[in-house]
Formats: structure tokens, sequence, C-alpha cells
């Protein structure tokens, strides 16, 4: 007997029934939430994943400048230790906030994949909130803080970890991921999907690929954002012109290959489409005649539905990510060309300011490639298991856009706050100020090794 039978045979009027929801009105309440959590994630995970992909390159730029400096001792790189290394700690703590808004967010709105797909997707993601807050973390302060209080060599070991760890974080991230695009290695159980192969998981290969695509992403961001911002100052006439000048050649060589490289994950992951998602290669390629077949194939296999991806999002996102990477390709092949001229280095000021105009090209090319991954998956949020719609949480629509406009009001904040900082601390260029100047012994040991170099040399006028 349930509380209302009680109720009932305790002479107590239960209160008149409310009249039910007609079954349209309850469909639409629940296309309105659904709507609203898609839109929430997409705004989080898309402007989380922004942050990532400029601290992942610049974290691996700073590392090998100061393994320069610490091998060479040359004070010049140890200033741009400073310098680069000031930009990369703000955008990635800033970054970290937005990770932990994600998270909070992921587990309001999606309580439905957690239940069903928690047993697998929950030891990868634990794992990285280990590496991630744990190593990463504590190796970051020892870096930051350690500047005057640990030598040279431990110093440098610090943040190779910072950046080891990183690229483990960015891993365990798409073992999730990639789960979710192409699920391998678990089984059926009664309360859900049940962990069967680790090894399979961790070499799926939608996970592996995606992540070499993400690392080559991420050194092309850092590429284009040192030779914006290098070209931002010599472009002023800026009196630090060795400094800048040799940033601007470190972004333009590094940009080069890594284009490359992401270009051979990418193309390798619209290979893999055809067997992993088919559905979303043949809207991707504008197949009329194949995507109604497989259409018909999963109506028959999963019932009636719509299991075709959205056109304009999928073939959209695809075709801008493609168009990104030929301006950034004819972009990086004249970039080499010129940077072996001292000349056009610091003199070929249109040269310059086309420089600082393309750096947020890597960052469109990210989120459009990231918006073809995900929208294309559609209308599964794990591939072939568990629809969209069964994975959102049982929330009510006023609560929804509660929960969008209070999140997305944060991560346009945090994400004005980011860009202000970084504007700021670019522009101010290698001032005797930020990372490292708080404690200075009287005989330096800067990450170069003997007298640190911000002692020696004058700050730059401007």
């Amino acid at each position: 007997m349930d509380r209302r039978d009680h109720r009932g045979t305790a002479g107590v009027h239960p209160g008149p029934t409310p009249a039910p929801v007609p079954y349209a009105d309850a469909e639409r309440v629940n296309q309105d939430v659904l709507d609203l959590a898609r839109l929430q994630f997409a705004l989080t995970a898309g402007g989380h994943f922004l942050f990532v992909a400029l601290t992942l390159g610049l974290a691996t730029v700073v590392a090998v400048l100061q393994t320069r400096a610490t091998l060479g001792r040359n004070p010049l790189h140890a200033r741009m230790v400073r310098f680069w290394g000031q930009l990369y700690v703000i955008n990635c703590a800033v970054g970290i906030v937005t990770g932990l808004v994600m998270e909070f967010q992921f587990g309001m709105a999606w309580s439905g994949l957690t239940h069903e797909a928690g047993n697998v997707l929950g030891a990868s993601l634990a794992v990285e909130t280990v590496v991630a807050f744990f190593v990463e973390s504590t190796f970051l302060g020892l870096w930051i803080f350690g500047w005057h209080r640990l030598n040279r060599w431990a110093h440098l070991a610090a943040i190779w970890i910072v950046v080891l760890t990183a690229y483990l974080s960015a891993y365990w991230i798409l073992v999730s991921n990639g789960f979710l695009n192409h699920p391998v290695g678990h089984r059926s159980g009664d309360g859900g999907l049940v962990l069967d192969d680790p090894v399979a998981v961790l070499t799926n290969p939608s996970a592996l690929l995606a992540f070499g695509h993400v690392l080559a992403g991420a050194l092309l961001t850092a590429g284009f954002f040192m030779a914006g911002v290098s070209a931002y100052h010599l472009f002023r006439r800026s009196p630090e012109w060795e400094f800048f000048g040799r940033s601007l050649r470190i972004g333009v060589f590094l940009s080069a290959p890594a284009l490359m490289a992401a270009a051979v994950f990418g193309g390798l992951q619209l290979g893999a489409l055809a067997t992993f998602q088919p559905m979303k290669s043949a809207v991707f390629s504008g197949k009329a005649a194949e995507t109604a077949r497989l259409q018909a194939e999963m109506t028959e296999r999963f019932g009636p539905g719509d299991y075709v991806p959205s056109e304009a999002w999928t073939r959209g996102g695809g075709l801008v990510m493609l168009i990104c990477f030929a301006l950034m390709m004819y972009l990086c092949f004249a970039g080499v060309i010129l940077a072996c001229f001292k000349t056009a280095v610091f003199r070929f000021r249109l040269w310059h300011a086309v420089l600082m105009a393309a750096v947020p090209l890597p960052y469109l090319a990210m989120i459009s490639g990231w918006v073809f991954r995900e929208a294309g998956r559609q209308p599964w949020v794990v591939y072939g298991l568990l629809k969209t719609e069964d994975a959102v949480s049982d929330l009510s629509p006023g609560a929804m856009r509660l929960s969008l406009t209070v999140f997305t009001t944060l991560f346009v904040l945090l994400a004005v706050l980011n860009a202000r900082l970084l504007t700021r601390h670019a522009r101010r260029g290698p001032v005797d100020s930020g990372l490292g100047h708080d404690e200075r012994p009287a005989t330096g040991d800067g990450p170069g090794g003997a007298p640190d170099p911000a002692d020696a040399l004058p700050a730059p006028r401007y």
C-alpha cells in the first residue's frame, strides 16, 4: 500500500487529483529540457576545450624553452621562459575553473549517462581527475613558486612533469569520449553497461586518433598564438626586437609541422568514420541515397526514430574546419619562407598584421572540428547504445533554463577575464615583474643557471 492509499484509509481527504499532462505537452517539455541541456553542454564543453588547446601547446613550448635555457644557459631563453610561462599560467588557471564548472553541469544534466555507462566511463574520468587536479596541479605549484627554491634541474623536471600529466589528462578524457563515439570493451549488465575489456577501451582507435589530432591542434594553437603576440610587438617597433624575433620564428616553425600532424590524424579519423559512424560519414559526404539506406537500417534495428544528425551542424562544422585548415596551410608555408629572412621578420609589417589577425584561426578550426565530432553523433550519446534523450536528467524546463543562464554567464565572465589578462600581459612584454620575480636572491639561479638574467638585463622601455 503506498502513501496515498494509507492516507485514504485514515479518512484524510487526498485533495483534488491534478489533471494529467497531455502527451503532446509532455513530449514538448521533454524536448525543451533536452535542447537546453545539449546547448548548455555544447557551450561549457566547447568553451573549456578552447582553454585546453592553448594550455597543452604553450606548456610544451615553455618546457622546451626551459630545457634550452637550462642546458645552454642563454639569458634570452630564460627570459622567454618567464614571459611565455606567465601567459601559460594565466590560461591554465582560468581553464581549471572552467573545467570544474563543466563537471558540475555534466553531473546535474546527464544523470542518465552516468547511470547507464558509469561503470565504463567512471574509471577513466576518475583517473583524469587524479592526474589533473592532484599530480599536475602539485607540480605546477612547485614550478610557479619554486623558481628560487629549487635548483635548475629540479625546476626543469617540474615543468616536464606538468606537461606529461597534462597529456595524460587529455588522453583519459579522450578515452571517455572515444567510448561515446565508438563503444568497445563492454558488455550489457543488469544495471547498464559493464567494463569487460579495459585494454580495448584504452586502445580504442577513436580515442587514439583523436588524442593525436588534439595534441597537434594544441601545438598549432600555441604556434599561432606565439607568432601573433610577437608580431604585435614587432609591428610596434618594440625595443625587445631580438626577443620577439626569436619568438616569432619559434611560433612559425612550430605551426607548420603541427598543422601537418593535425591534418594526418584528421584524415585518418575521416577515413575511419565509414566504419565507426557510417551515418555521420554519409551526411558529411552529402550521399542522400546512403543516408536514406542507413536510416532504414537503423529504424529496423533500433525502432522508429530520426537517426540522421543535423546536416547543418555536421557538414557546417566539417567544412569550416577544412576552410580554416586551408587558410592556415597557406599562412604556414608562406611563414616558413618569410621567417628565413631577417628583414621579413623584423620589418615586414603587413606580415605582422596578418599574423595578429590569424590568431583565432586554430581556435575556430578546433571548435568547428569538435562540433563536427559531437553533433554528427546524434541522436546517440553512446553510439548505437544510448540515445541522448534517454541520458538527460529528469529536470523541469525552468530548472534547466536557470542552470543554462548561470553556467553560461559564468563561462562568459571567465572567458572575458582570461582574454583581458592574456592581452594585458602580452602587451606588457617581458617586463621585470611577474613569474619568477617575486623573490630574487642576491646570486640568482634562473632556469638557465648562473645569475638570474632578469637581474642583469634592464627592463624594456615602452
